[in-house]
């Protein structure tokens, strides 16, 4: 099991959705920038689950501890050890069908890989859950990249069911996507969102949709051809995310029906600095930054545990049987995952510019008295 991601700037991933605890183990974060326990909270407090009646009800404060690696409001260059406390778990239902894997969700394949030794209750380690860690290593990441180069990284709703909203500007996404329960920046198909999502809830069912992401100001030359390129190691951390089931990057898919007179991105000045006059390729050629805003889209399923009948099997008794999933889950998880998909773009993003030496391993410096 791989539970850790990044080269210089690397976070490992620990805990389970009835555990204990959900945290992650952030190494090589830079030492000198200044982290509040406040600064993560207010980034975890957008995951939340118990948000609005669209999200689940299961109500967990996550209140961020920083265990490791702040001394004096300063992160000292150690690890960065964060958690918070799972105070809401519910597992009786899960030991009643603990043999009965759910369709869409990863019992079955979790049952065999780990021999039945594996944490089922509420998914384990293949819960969204597990997010509330990539949202604290995602706080410190945000903070380094807008405070140290400029950059932001900005995500909404695009689409929900068969709802699409309108492309929206920087200004729109900054000013509507809190101000709504759906996470989007087009406020009229925000509400025909939420409708949609209710009706379904009231079904027993569930909906999925796309998250769109925007990378703003990050230079060009960040990233490495030709396994490590940045395309690569966003769709990986982006995809590690639960029900992510496909990320495209700029036009993505809608290459595949143009002509590259149609496709190119046309080179251009502006002020002195070199820009292209449309940004199909999403801001990334080659695996490499080329200094315009990096877009991708991330396709998310519909949660799959609904209340629903659905068939199944027995493991214990290897028959096929119905199964009702009973439970707190998000019949809608997409609103709450705009955040998440913030969090790991940005956690990519310092790993790569620390690569690149735009981030150094010490910010500015405390040597008086040496």
């Amino acid at each position: 099991m791989s539970n850790s991601l990044g080269e210089l700037f690397r976070i490992t991933s620990f805990g389970e959705s009835h555990g204990k605890c959900i945290g992650v183990v952030l190494d090589g974060c830079p030492a000198g920038l200044r982290l509040r326990e406040e600064d993560i909270q207010k980034e975890l407090d957008r995951r939340k689950p118990a948000q609005s009646p669209l999200t689940t009800s299961r109500a967990e404060a996550d209140c961020v501890e920083i265990l490791s690696g702040v001394f004096n409001d300063f992160t000292t260059g150690a690890p960065i050890c964060m958690l918070v406390w799972n105070q809401s778990a519910d597992s009786s239902k899960y030991e009643k069908r603990r043999w009965t894997p759910r369709p869409g969700r990863a019992d079955y394949p979790a049952h065999v890989k780990y021999g039945g030794f594996n944490d089922y209750r509420g998914g384990g380690r293949f819960s969204g859950r597990i997010t509330a860690g990539y949202m604290m290593a995602g706080g410190v990441a945000k903070k380094l990249l807008l405070e140290h180069l400029n950059v932001e990284v900005l995500a909404h709703t695009r689409r929900i069911e068969d709802i699409q909203a309108k492309e929206p500007t920087v200004d729109e996404i900054k000013k509507n996507v809190e101000g709504n329960p759906v996470r989007c920046a087009d406020r009229e198909a925000a509400n025909k969102m939420a409708t949609a999502i209710q009706k379904a809830a009231a079904e027993g069912d569930s909906l999925g949709g796309v998250v769109e992401c925007v990378t703003l100001n990050l230079p060009a030359g960040v990233g490495s051809p030709v396994f490590d390129t940045l395309e690569g190691d966003l769709a990986k951390a982006i995809l590690s995310i639960p029900a992510a089931k496909a990320v495209e990057f700029g036009l993505g898919c809608g290459f595949s029906v143009l002509r590259g007179s149609q496709s190119n991105d046309a080179y251009a000045l502006s002020e002195g600095r070199v820009i292209t006059r449309t940004n199909k390729a999403g801001g990334i050629l080659g695996g490499v930054s080329n200094a315009m805003p990096i877009t991708c889209r991330v396709a998310f399923k519909p949660t799959p545990s609904i209340r629903k009948r659905q068939k199944t099997v027995d493991l214990s008794s290897m028959k096929e049987v119905m199964i009702e999933v009973e439970g707190r889950h998000d019949p809608c998880i997409v609103p709450r995952a705009v955040p998440v998909v913030e969090a790991m773009v940005a956690v990519v993003l310092v790993d790569h510019a620390m690569r690149a030496g735009l981030i150094p391993p010490v910010l500015g410096g405390r040597t008086s008295g040496v």
